[in-house]
Protein backbone atom coordinates (compact mmCIF):
# COMPACT_ATOMS: atom_id res chain seq x y z
CA UNK A 1 0.00 0.00 0.00
CA UNK A 2 1.37 3.38 -1.35
CA UNK A 3 1.60 5.93 1.20
CA UNK A 4 0.61 9.75 0.21
CA UNK A 5 3.21 12.09 0.69
CA UNK A 6 3.59 15.74 -0.47
CA UNK A 7 5.81 16.13 -3.73
CA UNK A 8 9.26 17.63 -2.80
CA UNK A 9 10.25 17.52 -6.40
CA UNK A 10 7.39 18.57 -8.43
CA UNK A 11 5.78 21.54 -6.23
CA UNK A 12 4.03 24.64 -7.34
CA UNK A 13 2.44 25.55 -3.90
CA UNK A 14 2.36 22.99 -1.47
CA UNK A 15 3.63 19.90 -3.39
CA UNK A 16 0.02 18.15 -2.80
CA UNK A 17 -0.95 18.08 -6.25
CA UNK A 18 2.33 16.55 -7.20
CA UNK A 19 2.04 14.40 -4.46
CA UNK A 20 -1.51 13.69 -5.36
CA UNK A 21 -0.12 12.49 -9.11
CA UNK A 22 2.30 10.33 -7.57
CA UNK A 23 0.18 8.24 -5.60
CA UNK A 24 -2.50 8.13 -8.58
CA UNK A 25 0.03 7.54 -11.37
CA UNK A 26 -1.34 10.41 -13.22
CA UNK A 27 0.05 14.23 -14.49
CA UNK A 28 0.27 16.65 -11.60
CA UNK A 29 -1.50 19.15 -13.98
CA UNK A 30 -4.52 16.63 -14.16
CA UNK A 31 -4.55 17.55 -10.84
CA UNK A 32 -4.19 20.90 -10.42
CA UNK A 33 -6.55 21.52 -13.32
CA UNK A 34 -9.28 19.48 -11.30
CA UNK A 35 -8.55 21.04 -8.14
CA UNK A 36 -8.75 24.42 -10.11
CA UNK A 37 -12.30 23.87 -11.79
CA UNK A 38 -13.66 21.80 -8.69
CA UNK A 39 -12.45 24.95 -6.23
CA UNK A 40 -14.63 27.77 -9.09
CA UNK A 41 -17.93 25.12 -8.57
CA UNK A 42 -17.81 24.68 -5.05
CA UNK A 43 -17.19 28.16 -4.06
CA UNK A 44 -13.89 28.15 -1.95
CA UNK A 45 -15.17 24.56 -0.71
CA UNK A 46 -11.97 22.66 -2.63
CA UNK A 47 -9.44 25.60 -1.60
CA UNK A 48 -10.13 24.92 2.55
CA UNK A 49 -9.65 21.04 1.69
CA UNK A 50 -6.34 21.67 0.03
CA UNK A 51 -5.36 23.92 2.92
CA UNK A 52 -6.45 21.37 5.62
CA UNK A 53 -4.88 18.46 3.16
CA UNK A 54 -1.74 20.36 2.77
CA UNK A 55 -1.05 20.66 6.43
CA UNK A 56 -2.11 16.64 7.61
CA UNK A 57 -0.12 15.16 4.26
CA UNK A 58 3.33 15.08 5.62
CA UNK A 59 6.25 15.70 3.31
CA UNK A 60 8.16 12.80 1.08
CA UNK A 61 10.84 11.70 3.34
CA UNK A 62 13.33 11.56 0.15
CA UNK A 63 13.12 11.32 -3.57
CA UNK A 64 15.40 9.88 -5.75
CA UNK A 65 15.87 11.29 -9.17
CA UNK A 66 16.69 8.54 -11.95
CA UNK A 67 20.36 9.75 -13.27
CA UNK A 68 20.15 10.70 -16.78
CA UNK A 69 22.70 8.47 -18.70
CA UNK A 70 23.53 11.41 -21.42
CA UNK A 71 25.10 13.41 -18.78
CA UNK A 72 28.40 13.37 -18.38
CA UNK A 73 30.72 15.26 -15.42
CA UNK A 74 33.99 16.66 -16.35
CA UNK A 75 35.45 17.44 -13.13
Amino acid sequence: MKKLYRSTMDRKLTGLAGGIGQWFGIDPTIVRLVLLVSGVFSLGTTLLLYIVASLLVPKAPFEVLSPDPSFRYYG
